[in-house]
């Protein structure tokens, strides 16, 4: 698979993403659908974060960087793509629950954080 392909097919599948969690939000009522609606609505999200996140990342370590490896860093972006994002959506799950303190939410991204630090020791 070449590069090119790689991130047309990310871009494209982001897209169709953000129209899915779109049509989330306009069709589905998230009182009367129930856990159902709830789990669409967190999970197009969370597949929606995670391609713009990895496109953005991707292209700002392309930007900042002078290394003319092009693939060594799409696997840094999907990784920190996916971190964030499950930082995005478990917040808002907290959130939602009535969980979401400054504290549950700073130990949350600690948590985050460590994990990422021990893939880059790795």
């Amino acid at each position: 698979m070449t590069l090119r392909s790689y991130l047309l097919g990310m871009f494209f599948s982001t897209i169709v993403c953000w129209l899915a969690f779109g049509l989330i939000l306009y069709y589905v009522n998230p009182y009367n659908s129930g856990a159902l609606g709830l789990i669409a609505f967190y999970i197009s999200l969370f597949f929606a974060s995670i391609g713009t996140l990895t496109l953005i990342g991707f292209y700002l370590r392309v930007w900042f960087s002078k290394n003319e490896i092009l693939f060594a860093h799409v696997n840094p972006s999907f990784r920190q793509a996916i971190l964030l994002s499950i930082i995005l959506v478990g917040s808002l799950v907290l959130q939602a629950f009535r969980l979401l303190t400054w504290w549950d939410g700073s130990l949350f991204v600690i948590s985050i954080v460590l994990v990422e630090f021990y893939f880059i020791s790795r």
